[in-house]
């Protein structure tokens, strides 16, 4: 695998810190979803990998009805407890093996996982769970180590700690699309566009934390180690509050018309 150099990682492992530290979005992130009149007004919408649910317990006060699917029973747990008294339905399912029938949903989105799915199997699945005028949004938001000098040297640190970390060294660009998205869907817009996201000492050490290059792959010791030097890090170069450089980036693909079938 491309992904860490074939380390494994479990993000069931970081589910408590994902779910305090993770739910991160600015709401211009969601601004852009619905300037795109996506996850609306009644609209059927389908989460995939949805961890935490972040996404869905954002967005459900728009009137869209949610669904969020993950493969870890961990992320889907927490996904439920915060999501208490919330009209959304949890499943722990891959969205490779997802069964769910034809035309069930107006749109599915993908934020922070798209990089982690079997794409032959996942543009089938999407196709067939789509509506005939239906919308896969592919979401992403990351820190900028090369622009942004706290992001840049607790980047170093995870690098320290797992050199195959292909997470670091992150630029504003577009969403890759691969090849094989083009038989069932186009590409009708995209955005890589700036953030700033507020943090503390305390909750970017935990967002560093849960980030798949440390708590998800890392020991407990590792863990435990790299911590203490990013907590001293920290003191030495971060005010107690203080905004990291970041950003989002939105891709929306359309069924062709070959594929529009109810």
């Amino acid at each position: 695998m491309d992904i860490d150099g074939g380390k494994p990682f479990d993000w069931g492992r970081v589910s408590s810190d994902y779910a305090r530290y993770r739910d991160i979005y600015p709401q211009e992130f969601y601004d852009k979803i619905l300037a795109r009149n996506l996850c609306v007004n009644g609209q059927r919408v389908l989460d995939i990998g949805t961890g935490t649910g972040v996404i869905p317990r954002n967005m459900c006060r728009y009137g869209a009805r949610w669904t969020g699917i993950d493969i870890s029973e961990a992320q889907i747990e927490k996904a439920r407890l915060l999501s208490q008294g919330l009209d959304i339905n949890y499943y722990v399912v891959s969205a490779e093996d997802m069964d769910f029938p034809a035309s069930s949903f107006d749109v599915v989105t993908a934020c922070q996982c798209f990089q982690y799915f079997d794409h032959e199997k996942l543009t089938r699945n999407v196709s067939h769970i789509l509506t005939s005028k239906g919308r896969f949004l592919v979401l992403y938001m990351a820190w900028l180590p090369f622009e942004d000098e706290i992001a840049g040297e607790s980047e170093r640190l995870v690098l320290k700690y797992n050199p195959e970390w292909s997470g670091a060294g992150e630029t504003k660009s577009q969403i890759y699309i691969p090849d094989c998205y083009k038989e069932k869907f186009e590409l009708v817009y995209h955005e890589e566009y700036p953030l700033k996201v507020r943090f503390t000492r305390e909750s970017w050490n935990g967002r560093m934390r849960a980030c798949r290059g440390v708590g998800a792959s890392l020991s407990d010791s590792e863990i435990a180690m790299w911590e203490k030097e990013h907590i001293e890090l920290l003191k030495r170069i971060a005010p107690n509050e203080f905004d990291v450089c970041h950003y989002g980036a939105i891709a929306e693909l359309r069924k062709k018309i070959s594929d529009r079938v109810n």
